[in-house]
């Protein structure tokens, strides 16, 4: 989303505030101010100085979907929905798919409706996602406040999780559903883990922050059956001698994937999952836990 400012005519209007129109290059756009498609029609000369925002969706199909999704929304929520999106962007310095247009405005919607009727639930990947989406879920929680501010409605701190995911969809172009797999994904290769060695990890160690960043790589590698790295023979030779133990848990970890996900794990990831367990163990605060 962008500002450009330019003669622009409406091509559709969508509701009282929300038209469609074309820039200068001829690329759809929709527009959003107060009162902007009211008595609007096509042909008519859009009112510049009503000109709130301006949504450029490259995706056509996506522009078609989040005309449809905004017919019947207030302004006031596309606003807070844009503002958080805008938030986004600064803080993580990406871009994120255009999607998060369609799917945090209808999640958001979709919220403030359960709360009117008392139905928020608690989000079972809560303590996951704050711990491996630290930044994404403080976007979420800086997103709570935009919603409280702008629509005065105060959601739950689950919600900042859930806007999280959404946050983390955009940024790697995946699936909210597919980030909830992978995110479930990397809690059960952790407490694979933590079961083998009897132990409880250090999250706020370096090493487990590069455990975490190692296994997204590796779970969007199962999800999407991408290719395996490969590894030479006496490297994995030696590092299986040299961290047997860890070499083990690693395998332990393959037979998993292959068992739910029907993915082989090649020697090689095999081989730098050890490296990161080694590392993740030697650095780590241990404690027994009972069986």
């Amino acid at each position: 989303m962008f500002m450009r400012r330019g003669i622009m005519k409406i091509t559709k209007v969508i509701n009282n505030n929300v038209v469609s129109s074309t820039d200068e290059a001829g690329n759809e756009v929709i527009l959003m101010g107060t009162g902007l498609g009211f008595k609007g029609k096509e042909g008519k000369v859009v009112d510049e100085s009503k000109i709130q925002k301006i949504f450029h969706l490259e995706d056509a199909g996506v522009s078609q979907r989040f005309k449809e999704l905004i017919t019947d929304l207030p302004m006031e929520l596309l606003n807070t929905c844009s503002n958080i999106i805008m938030y986004a962007k600064g803080i993580l310095d990406t871009k994120l798919n255009e999607n998060i247009y369609i799917t945090l405005t209808d999640h958001i919607n979709f919220a403030l409706q359960r709360m009117e009727q008392d139905m928020m639930y608690p989000n079972p990947l809560s303590r996951e996602v704050k711990t491996f989406y630290d930044l994404e879920y403080k976007i979420g929680e800086y997103a709570l406040g935009i919603v409280e501010k702008d629509l005065g409605v105060r959601l739950p701190k689950d919600e900042a999780v859930s806007i999280a995911l959404h946050v983390v969809s955009a940024e790697y172009d995946t699936k909210v559903r597919d980030t909830v797999q992978i995110t479930t994904f990397i809690k059960n290769v952790i407490d694979k883990v933590k079961d083998y060695f009897q132990m409880e990890l250090t999250e706020t160690s370096l090493n487990y922050e590069r455990f975490i960043t190692h296994l997204k790589f590796l779970s969007r590698k199962v999800m999407s059956g991408g290719g395996m790295d490969e590894i030479e023979p006496e490297l994995r030779k030696m590092i299986s001698a040299m961290y047997p133990d860890e070499y083990q848990c690693s395998r332990e970890i393959a037979e998993y994937i292959k068992k739910e996900y029907r993915r082989e794990m090649s020697e090689g990831e095999i081989v730098y999952l050890t490296m990161h367990i080694e590392r993740i163990k030697s650095s780590n605060q241990t404690k027994n836990i009972s069986k």
